[in-house]
């Protein structure tokens, strides 16, 4: 298939190895993307902040004071309310009085933008204007104390969950039953957070700096979660993981398999122990031999147990998982399965214009976490021109018009749902773009020179406090 997006700015092919920038300071983004999308990223922050990062969700529905209120507790009554809140072609959230909530795997990703605009701004202050009005590591530190307060306890490690219930066909989740997925980014939120301990920039006092260092501490034991909970268990073709306690014994869940690989390989990446990547090798190795010949990956297998197929935003789950695992473990051992998953990612989820397929056989409707994961995906692979692409796509079509800064939920053929979901539309947003600019801060920095493989483990973490810059006096 011929790519529809170029391979980066400059026409250069990437190679393999790393994207993320390192922490060295504060970063200057540079050029007209600094003009043109730090002021929308300082706005999604802020619509987020002055709500205290609570809202609508996906999937709230049973969160329904009417649906509460009722004496009984029926799997079909469930399902009806629910799918309705969620599909109805407008806001019904206040006719069924459903309660907002701040979501998990929400305060997560707010925790990781926050830290990103830390270092895209600084104390800038004339470039964004509400940094004199709040301190994003202050945003991040309550955020992530929050993620550790409110984690699922009673389990072999750490974890956490979505904090509505939900209802499935065969079973019902409540807010006491943790996920692979939300524990994934609360883990790595944390990591980025205890990352920020161990820099001499940031001026942090020595009680916050052992907090931070504890947070690692207690990301690493997710493993356990993982391993004992969540059924870790090794097959012919590598390794299986559980989505989620009561998930059914008749199908498994491609991509919540490979968010739960990136984040043993991100606490690889952290503490450096060979367990944890050979763990995520395993599991890597059976998501990998799932691949269809077309590239992709169904939402479950057997593909008919869902009814999605190969939809946008989760096969970009399991490419990012594959990206980080070669970023981090510096490894090619799954270069053609990328190859061939970027090319259908790229080609058949995304149109030329950079607004997201909904799957391999339909446009629409066009969903903003799928706009925001192809941002990810791009940006990290240094196809900056294809990131901005959908980044751009994204402001012109789910954009609330004259509010900059906050987004839309999804983009139907003949109308847009017009609801702002705390998480999927501001979360994941402010989280793409402060990543996005992020990486057009490394190729500002270099812009001509190529992708250097990062080390992995704990070389990775000694390299970086080698190279932060000493603390201005």
């Amino acid at each position: 298939m011929q790519s529809q997006g170029s391979s980066d700015m400059d026409g250069e092919t990437r190679p393999a190895g790393a994207y993320r920038l390192e922490n060295e300071g504060h970063v200057d983004v540079g050029g007209d993307r600094r003009e043109r999308y730090l002021s929308v990223l300082d706005s999604t922050l802020a619509y987020a902040r002055r709500r205290n990062y609570v809202g609508p969700d996906y999937g709230d529905g049973l969160s329904s004071r009417l649906l509460q209120a009722l004496p009984i507790d029926n799997r079909w009554l469930n399902l009806a309310v629910q799918e309705t809140v969620k599909r109805a072609p407008v806001d019904v959230r206040p006719l069924f009085r459903v309660e907002e909530r701040r979501n998990y795997k929400g305060a997560a990703l707010f925790t990781m933008a926050n830290l990103n605009y830390y270092d895209l701004v600084g104390d800038g202050t004339e470039t964004a204007p509400s940094l004199a009005a709040f301190d994003p590591l202050l945003e991040a530190d309550r955020l992530a104390d929050w993620l550790v307060e409110e984690r699922i306890t009673d389990y072999s490690g750490f974890c956490g969950g979505h904090r509505h219930p939900i209802q499935h066909l065969h079973t019902k989740g409540v807010p006491s039953d943790p996920d692979i997925v939300s524990t994934t980014y609360a883990v790595r939120a944390l990591l980025e957070v205890a990352r920020f301990a161990e820099r001499e920039d940031v001026d942090l006092d020595p009680e916050t700096r052992e907090k931070y260092a504890s947070y690692a501490e207690l990301a690493r034991t997710a493993t356990d979660f993982l391993v004992e909970d969540l059924n870790y268990r090794e097959v012919e073709e590598g390794a299986k993981i559980d989505y989620h306690m009561n998930h059914p014994d008749d199908s498994y869940t491609i991509n919540s398999a490979a968010l739960g690989a990136s984040m043993l390989v991100d606490l690889y990446d952290y503490f450096g122990h060979d367990d944890l990547r050979e763990r995520a090798t395993k599991i890597l190795d059976h998501v990998a031999a799932c691949q269809t010949d077309r590239g992709g990956w169904p939402y479950r297998l057997p593909a008919d147990a869902s009814h999605l197929s190969m939809d946008n935003h989760h096969n970009g789950f399991v490419v990012e998982a594959f990206q980080r695992y070669r970023d981090i473990v510096g490894d090619d051992r799954y270069e053609d399965t990328l190859e061939d998953a970027l090319e259908f990612y790229r080609t058949e989820l995304f149109a030329l214009d950079g607004a997201p397929n909904f799957d391999e056989e339909s446009a629409f409707p066009r969903d903003i976490h799928a706009s925001t994961q192809g941002m990810l995906v791009f940006a990290r692979e240094g196809d900056l021109e294809l990131a901005e692409r959908i980044l751009r796509w994204t402001l012109a079509n789910l954009q609330v018009e004259g509010e900059q800064g906050r987004f839309y939920y999804r983009k139907y053929r003949h109308h847009t749902k017009r609801v702002t979901l705390m998480r999927w539309c501001q979360g994941w947003m402010s989280y793409a773009m402060s990543e996005f600019l992020l990486a057009c801060a490394r190729r500002g920095r270099s812009p001509e020179g190529p992708f250097e493989a990062e080390p992995s483990g704990a070389d990775r973490e000694t390299d970086r406090r080698e190279a932060a810059p000493t603390p201005e006096t």
